[in-house]
């Protein structure tokens, strides 16, 4: 009887996730990307894609590079 090997890979990790965040001009759930090799930390300014009106996006990668975004008005 021949054994058969297993291959054993890595687990590649995307450098792309997703997140969500309520817009406060609509009240719309909003889903965005966010580049987790960009940093931990990240802050930007995005229109929303519902209502166009401008928030200041703050993005939080923990460890596990679980990505959480916190939208307000700019």
């Amino acid at each position: 009887m021949k054994k058969s090997k297993k291959k054993r890979g890595r687990t590649h990790r995307s450098p792309h996730a997703e997140a969500t965040y309520i817009c406060d001009s609509c009240g719309e759930e909003i889903v965005v990307p966010v580049d987790i090799s960009a940093g931990s930390h990240q802050d930007y300014i995005e229109d929303c894609p519902v209502c166009c009106h401008p928030m200041s996006l703050h993005v939080e990668i923990d460890f596990d590079g679980e990505a959480r975004v916190q939208g307000e008005h700019e």
